[in-house]
């Protein structure tokens, strides 16, 4: 077998593996990250990730779902879509969708790596979890559970 069969196939391999990571990852729920410049404790009086931005005042009785999102993402008009969906259907959630674009010092002190990205607040604006990629329905609905 000459290198350059080697090499594709190494390749195909690599990207076989990439693929079936991100598929597996993608659009699920896992854990929180620290919020730049915070102190860093798990008292409850932590300020909330909107503190002093335009968002805000803007928080859900129950949950918000905050969504970061970029022009031209597709998977962002679908995450949109499907976190609508839940704030119309659970009572006290409510839907922000940032554009990651227009506000990157948010952006950089909550950690956003690639939109979208949806954090789950808790009715204090304290991230509850996290996921990139567009999360299904269920997914959004069952980590708000804690939420109750």
């Amino acid at each position: 077998m000459g290198t350059g069969l080697v090499v594709i196939a190494v390749a195909v391999v690599a990207a076989l593996g990439l693929g079936l990571h991100r598929a597996a990852s993608d659009g699920r729920f896992r854990g929180t990250r620290a919020v730049r410049g915070a102190a860093p404790t798990s008292e409850p009086t932590v300020a909330s990730v909107l503190a002093g931005t335009a968002y805000d005042g803007q928080l859900g009785e129950r949950a918000t779902l905050l969504q970061f999102s970029s022009a031209f993402c597709a998977p962002c008009r679908a995450t949109r879509r499907t976190l609508e969906d839940v704030a119309r259907i659970v009572p006290g959630v409510t839907h922000l969708e940032v554009d990651a674009e227009h506000h990157l010092d948010l952006v950089r002190r909550l950690g956003i790596l690639r939109t979208p990205t949806t954090l789950v607040l808790d009715p204090d604006g304290r991230e509850v979890t996290r996921a990139s990629g567009a999360p299904t329905k269920q997914a959004v609905i069952a980590s708000l559970a804690p939420l109750a």
